[in-house]
């Protein structure tokens, strides 16, 4: 009886405590990595534009381009990029479905086969094939999952695609632009706040990886930050040279 009741609470630890991270990242990565595109791109391209020892009023309206211009462009690259994902996959279902109705018995027999090379037993890979192909809409889900690798239930949304990528890319884009928006004259307070919400940034891609949030936060702090290094560099020396 101890044994019995040791494994029943041992059972329960497990299934209390075994969590996964969200490894496709939801909505967390793509609004993350969307930010941290707008942060570093804008942070880089005003400390080349001020490198050239431009006025402050060309820095600000550098940054709004930048930052209108990025935006526009992610939006409508992750709306043609996922518009054309989603109309391929539903394409490939449409195939799938066609063979279903005019192949029921040949579809029946492959899905079975994909269960004998998964280490079912025949005799119960044909029956599992068989009472799952009663329903057309389920076979049909199966099939996609197994031959094709994806779920028709849950096909991604080429506007919430551009809409999610808007959003994220102009907010991030927007941070290394608030001081030079509530008064700031010079260069240093943008990057400053650009550099914190680099490592911000950084710190919460940690939660999709394995990582630790300051290793994260770090790297993504010397990556923002050498990107506008030598975009400043460079942007002193086109200037003396322009000059």
């Amino acid at each position: 009886m101890a044994i019995i009741e040791t494994e029943a609470a041992l059972h329960e630890a497990h299934r209390d405590n075994h969590t996964h991270r969200d490894v496709n990242g939801g909505w967390l990565r793509p609004a993350v990595f969307g930010a941290m595109d707008g942060l570093v791109s804008n942070l880089a391209l005003m400390t080349g534009v001020a490198g050239g020892s431009v006025g402050h009023q060309t820095i600000v309206i550098t940054g709004l381009a930048g930052l209108a211009a990025g935006a526009f462009s992610m939006a409508a690259g992750e709306y043609t990029s996922v518009a054309s994902q989603r109309e391929l996959v539903e394409a490939e279902l449409d195939v799938e479905r066609r063979e279903l109705r005019k192949h029921p018995q040949d579809e029946e027999d492959e899905l079975a086969a994909l269960y004998v090379a998964r280490g079912v037993e025949p005799r119960l890979a044909r029956e599992v094939a068989r009472q799952l192909s009663k329903d057309p809409e389920q076979a049909l889900e199966i099939h996609a999952r197994e031959e094709l690798g994806i779920d028709p239930g849950d096909l991604p949304s080429p506007l919430v695609a551009a809409v999610s990528s808007f959003g994220s890319f102009a907010l991030g884009a927007l941070l290394p632009l608030l001081p030079y928006l509530l008064g700031a004259n010079a260069l240093w307070p943008a990057v400053l706040l650009a550099l914190a919400g680099l490592f911000g940034c950084g710190a919460v891609v940690a939660k999709v990886t394995a990582r630790s949030w300051w290793y994260s936060g770090l790297r993504q702090l010397a990556l923002g930050g050498a990107a506008a290094g030598v975009t400043y560099a460079l942007g002193t020396l086109f200037g003396t040279a322009v000059g």
